[in-house]
Formats: C-alpha cells, structure tokens, sequence
C-alpha cells in the first residue's frame, strides 16, 4: 500500500507535571506544525514548557520554545507564533506546573519526504 502524500493531525494532551513527548514525526514524514496552544482551564495562573527535541547519536538536544511560560487563569495561550518543521524522529515535549489544568492542542500537517 502506498503512503499518504498529506495526513493531517490533530493532538491533544492534559499536560502534566513531568516532561512528555506528545507527538513524534513518523519515519518517510516532515511534520509541520501549524497550531500550539494551551488552555488555563483553573482559575489560577499556571506555568507550560514545550520543547523540540531531536536524537543524535547516544544524546538527545532539547530545544527550549517556551520554559515556565505563565499562562493565567481561564486563559489560552499561543504557545508557537509561526510554524515548526519536524523531521523524522523530531519530538515535541510539554509539561507544566500543573497536572490537571492544563490542555493542550496541536495541529500537525505529515508531509511525504
């Protein structure tokens, strides 16, 4: 069966309080990410960070986008102004100060390489 030229994803997470990957460009796949955002569903003011991360040979380079960015109460942030290229294997990583209050969304766009 051939791949798919184009798949579109969508990903949501409840981010928690320990680092995780939350989406990972599939082999054969650029990922571009076309949306991040997180909502503040608690009425207090709680702190998101998200990072690219990429595999080299026996280590990890983690880029930090955002780190402890605070997003306040009932409030929604944009957590990447424009977009990311992921290439095969790229990993995106959130967490936050918080393990309930905090949900995240993405959408990706899978390119064939």
């Amino acid at each position: 069966m051939a791949l798919k030229l184009n798949v579109f994803q969508t990903v949501t997470e409840v981010v928690g309080t320990s680092p995780v990957g939350i989406y990972t460009a599939p082999v054969g796949y650029t990922g571009v990410v076309l949306l991040a955002q997180c909502a503040n569903i608690g009425s207090n003011s709680h702190t998101i960070s998200f990072s690219h991360q990429r595999g080299n040979v026996g280590s990890a380079v983690t880029t930090e986008i955002l780190k402890d960015f605070a997003i306040p109460g009932n409030d929604t942030a944009n957590l990447l102004p424009g977009k990311l290229v992921l290439e095969s294997g790229d990993v995106l990583v959130l967490s936050g100060n918080n393990g309930t209050n905090l949900k995240f969304i993405g959408s990706i766009l899978e390119t064939l390489n």
